[in-house]
Order: structure tokens, then sequence, then C-alpha cells
């Protein structure tokens, strides 16, 4: 899985690819080497990338604050750093979604 990696201080990073203004939440599958994610929220003053926080801290049952953007603030392919789950974990959650 090229979109989940286990990161330098040992916290998944999960690479995710952001489709805004879309219909509804969901991830919809793979997109390059990122999990695509479409979102609601629009893509200004930070608003889709709260969205993606809350979302994946819902999909991985996590507190808002374990979930952060580690880069990709102002683009569409973001990397989240995970804390709260182990890489082993995150990797069977995102499998039973994208099967």
């Amino acid at each position: 899985m090229e979109y989940l990696k286990e990161g330098k201080n040992g916290l998944p990073l999960l690479t995710v690819y952001v489709q805004p203004k879309a219909s509804k939440n969901k991830i919809v599958g793979i997109h390059g080497e990122a999990v695509k994610l479409m979102i609601t929220a629009p893509p200004v003053d930070g608003k889709a990338n709260k969205a993606v926080i809350n979302f994946f801290a819902k999909f991985f049952h996590l507190p808002k604050a374990q979930v952060t953007l580690h880069s990709g603030q102002q683009s569409r392919t973001k990397r989240l750093q995970l804390a709260g789950v182990s890489l082993d974990e995150a990797a069977a959650i995102l499998a039973k979604a994208l099967s």
C-alpha cells in the first residue's frame, strides 16, 4: 500500500487525494498513490482541510486532535498523520473501505 506508510516517528502517514465540492463525503478508491476522498466542503479558508481531518477522525474512530495534516495544506494531495492507531490497524480499516 503506497498510500499508507510509517512515518519517521513511527506513526502512520496516509496520502489522500481530495476532490472538494462533491455531493457527499466518501472514499471512492485509489488515485495514483493516494486514497481518493470526495468531500463536500469547498477548498477555501481551510474548510476542505478541516473536513478531511473530521472525516478521517470519524473513519478511524479517533479524536480530531489525533489526525493532523502533515503536508499538502494548499494541495489536493495531502498527507495525514494518524496517532492512536497502528499501521496494521489503519491498513485493515482502509482495506474494508476499498474492497
